[in-house]
């Protein structure tokens, strides 16, 4: 329950702060390393809230 909340609350820092490639319609065969670390960062914590 403890983690579940950590999730959550990084979940919403990472919406508030991180940027949204998919608003930009960032193109993943042409994103840098740094945006793909990005989007998998956001991918982990995100699957992680919702469970």
């Amino acid at each position: 329950m403890n983690s579940k909340l950590i999730f959550r609350f990084l979940a919403l820092l990472n919406k508030i702060i991180l940027p949204s490639y998919t608003k930009r319609r960032l193109n993943l065969s042409k994103a840098t390393k740094l945006q793909l670390a990005i989007i998998y960062w956001r991918y982990i914590i995100t699957t992680k809230a919702l469970k």
